[in-house]
């Protein structure tokens, strides 16, 4: 299966997250200090309406709201 992420129902960019965090876990102490270091980010979004932005929000927060609301849809 080439794209088990697909079938999966996750994003390629969620399935990215998991691959690169499995690997610095499974790294040795003093390099995975070093790569967790480098994951760890902070992306803000913003919505722009009629030539204006909108509040600026905190991406994983976003992610795992509408995560928790389309779980209550299904």
């Amino acid at each position: 299966m080439a794209f088990a992420w697909k079938a999966a129902g996750i994003t390629y960019n969620r399935y990215l997250a998991v691959a690169s965090r499995t690997v610095r876990r499974s790294l040795k102490e003093g390099p995975r200090l070093q790569a967790e270091r480098r994951g760890e980010m902070d992306l803000r979004f913003a919505k722009w309406q009629n030539g204006k932005q909108g509040d600026l929000k905190n991406l994983g927060e976003a992610n795992e709201a509408a995560a928790a609301q389309q779980a209550k849809t299904e």
